[in-house]
């Protein structure tokens, strides 16, 4: 049971009704197109006057468009509904520590455009950079009309302030990003947490069925962050910081952390964590420090590229990761419970490996019998960017806010 907020509500209309029934038919042609109006009616239980008043709406409007002729033995032809997919343009910012992508899609979070750029350490220059190259993707496509922008960050996002106020794998601070995007392009911009553009991402896009409300989002990259789903709606806490799970004490006085505290979670199962554990065992084989070889440092690209080769000390560094990705993966089990948890980033790529050993550790853990899936996204499909596109799609196909 949700409790009514009297300090802020909305209260229900007739318009209410009407504005939950449009974004049901754009929900179940999103999901099940192509689809009729007899078809929309049996889904939806709702009188085929009342479908066919606002698919014609719809249609107007240009968000559905009209295909073939369906043939049935007796009776009108009816017409098949789909997404008008071309509608709208959504840009999608991908903001990482190293490198920011930019990509447009349309109404299907199908991309059109991908361009990217190296992420500045001034925070200042970044934006105007970032800037810029949005600007350049737009006028590169001038027959779109824009819908918004999505942003995703490796960090929390005040809910008040709209400011980027905790990245430390990001080293910003107090930096305002939505203000110059929204001047330099006129549109307006979403702002979210990277763990939870990708559970949006899951939530919207990925192969879960209907009935999956309770979902976790495990980043696994720089650092490690975790998008939380709840009764089918995204947990930001009070003022939006909830959900670093990353920056739990794993480990009692351990490492320190780019936090401030000491044995975080991210210290020990990021790829930040998987290539100290290789440069370590190289160490130790040498003898020499990688300063003293003149050698840089090796990035997580170069792990998994050796683990690709059957390098052992690669493989042992990735083993070591996924000891420590099962621990967390096995509280969050024990604490939340549900229906999924998806493990995201490059280290999915040895899923055969890491998988079972995964849950080989939340099995050891966990007690509480929650029968949690824990499945990994495929990096190619891009779940931080693609969460950038539900971020905007949300406010025509999310539920209302009415209480």
């Amino acid at each position: 049971m949700r409790k009514i907020d009297l300090t802020n509500f909305q209260v229900a209309t007739s318009e209410t009704a009407r504005d939950i029934n449009r974004r049901i038919m754009l929900n179940l042609i999103r999901r099940h197109q192509p689809i009729s109006r007899a078809e929309l009616a049996r889904e939806s239980g709702l009188q085929r006057s009342t479908v066919s008043a606002i698919t014609e709406q719809l249609i107007k409007e240009r968000w559905v468009t009209e295909s073939a002729t369906g043939h049935i033995p007796r009776g009108r032809r009816p017409r098949f509904l789909h997404l008008n997919k071309a509608r709208v343009g959504i840009i999608g910012i991908n903001v990482r520590p190293v490198r920011t992508t930019i990509a447009l899609a349309g109404l299907d979070a199908q991309f059109i455009a991908q361009a990217s750029l190296p992420t500045a350490p001034n925070p200042m220059q970044a934006i105007d950079e970032l800037c810029s190259h949005v600007r350049t993707l737009i006028e590169t496509h001038p027959d779109i009309a824009y819908e918004g922008i999505g942003v995703s960050l490796p960090g929390r996002v005040d809910l008040t302030s709209q400011k980027l106020v905790f990245a430390p794998n990001l080293a910003w601070h107090d930096v305002d990003l939505k203000t110059p995007l929204e001047k330099a392009t006129n549109l307006p911009v979403a702002l979210e947490n990277a763990a939870n553009a990708c559970a949006l991402a899951e939530l919207w896009f990925g192969e879960h069925t209907e009935s999956v409300r309770n979902l976790v989002a495990i980043t696994v990259s720089e650092g490690i962050g975790a998008g939380v789903i709840l009764n089918g709606q995204l947990v930001r806490g009070s003022t939006g910081v909830a959900g670093e799970f990353g920056h739990i004490t794993f480990v009692e006085d351990g490492l320190q952390c780019r936090c401030g505290n000491h044995g975080c979670w991210e210290m020990y199962a990021s790829n930040s964590a998987g290539v100290r554990y290789y440069a370590e065992t190289t160490r130790r084989r040498s003898g020499k420090s990688d300063a003293t070889r003149g050698q840089s440092a090796p990035t997580f690209d170069d792990l998994v590229r050796l683990a690709d080769q059957g390098d052992a000390r690669a493989m042992a560094a990735i083993d070591r990761m996924a000891h420590y990705i099962g621990a967390g993966t096995a509280l969050l089990v024990t604490g939340l419970a549900p229906d999924v948890i998806v493990i995201i980033g490059e280290v999915t790529r040895f899923w055969n490996r890491i998988g079972p050993a995964i849950e080989s550790m939340v099995t050891r853990r966990t007690f509480t019998h929650a029968t949690t899936r824990i499945v990994p996204t495929d990096p190619s499909t891009q779940p931080r960017l693609r969460g950038t596109i539900a971020m905007v799609l949300q406010k025509h196909f999310g539920a209302p806010s009415v209480v």
